[in-house]
């Protein structure tokens, strides 16, 4: 049988077709008549990979290139699902149809925290929410995944360090900064503590508020790892909170830091984890985020990760 998708053999074809709604139909359409969803279906304009909107259903595809996200996303979707404060979406069902991945899952109510941060959203009771529901993630035992990445979280977090200055030049960091990671990172102390389940990509468009101004979804659990805690927090920083200290404040008190916890080395261990992301992008951050009293990393973590 003929399939309804395109030909995805590498990024640079994924790249090709990822916004072609002409090429993706077919595939779309084939695929929720198997599933027996007759809504039809209505695209998200953001995010890295195809997502739908099925009446109260959501449609999420995996091409043939990422096909090892779907075991993640979809195990760690059903592990959280119940155990948090914040809902998170059911899985329906999730498999593969002609090469291609999905998961089919409820439809959460509300609008990204993105559309409503300016607005009458309540910052203080989102950030007490959100604060419990990272405590709550944190504690749920990670689901038995083959072949999860990254298997060796030491491992991982030595080659960041090793490669971490390199990779913020080669995304157009200028050397008064690159110059710093190094002796920054080696002046922090990232150690300790057993790895836990992380969402490690919360931001304001990953949440949902609902018309009383209370988080209503938190969604999108494909880059699930188990890592550090605090690796958790860099996204938080950057994403979320950007800078508004009484946010993570309030965030980091409902998680369980002590005030006496909410310190200078705090600060400097999440510039830390937020340097050696996986995705981190300093340059982009710079450009985006409040500017530091001072040209140092230093002044950067106190300014980006402030509490009071």
């Amino acid at each position: 049988m003929t399939s309804p998708w395109p030909d995805v053999d590498d990024e640079e074809d994924y790249d090709l077709i990822a916004k072609d709604e002409d090429a993706l139909r077919p595939g779309v359409r084939s695929l929720l008549d198997a599933l027996g969803v007759p809504a039809p279906p209505q695209r998200y304009p953001t995010g890295s990979l195809p997502v739908y909107a099925a009446g109260d259903r959501v449609l999420k595809l995996f091409p043939p290139i990422y096909a090892g996200e779907l075991p993640v996303e979809a195990a760690v979707l059903r592990a959280v699902h119940g155990r948090l404060p914040t809902p998170t979406p059911g899985v329906q069902a999730s498999g593969e149809h002609h090469g291609w991945g999905y998961v089919l899952m409820d439809r959460l109510d509300g609008r990204p925290l993105a559309d409503v941060w300016d607005g009458p959203a309540g910052r203080d009771r989102i950030a007490d929410r959100l604060g419990a529901t990272l405590a709550a993630l944190h504690a749920v035992p990670a689901p038995d995944i083959a072949d999860w990445w990254p298997d060796d979280w030491d491992a991982f977090v030595a080659e960041q360090r090793a490669g971490c200055a390199g990779r913020h030049r080669a995304l157009g960091l200028p050397d008064e900064w690159a110059a710093q990671i190094p002796a920054y990172l080696d002046g922090v102390d990232l150690a300790g503590g057993e790895p836990v389940l992380l969402h490690t990509e919360i931001m304001r468009q990953h949440l949902l508020v609902d018309a009383d101004g209370e988080l209503s979804g938190l969604f999108d659990f494909e880059p699930a790892i188990r890592g550090a805690r605090e690796y958790e927090f860099a996204a938080v920083g950057a994403f979320v909170a950007e800078g508004d200290a009484r946010f993570l404040g309030r965030l980091l008190r409902a998680y369980g830091y002590r005030d006496d916890q909410l310190d200078a080395a705090l600060r400097r261990r999440l510039l830390a984890w937020l340097l050696l992301h996986y995705y981190s992008n300093l340059p982009a951050y710079l450009a985006r985020l409040p500017a530091p009293a001072e040209p140092t990393l230093e002044s950067l973590a106190d300014r980006w990760f402030a509490t009071v």
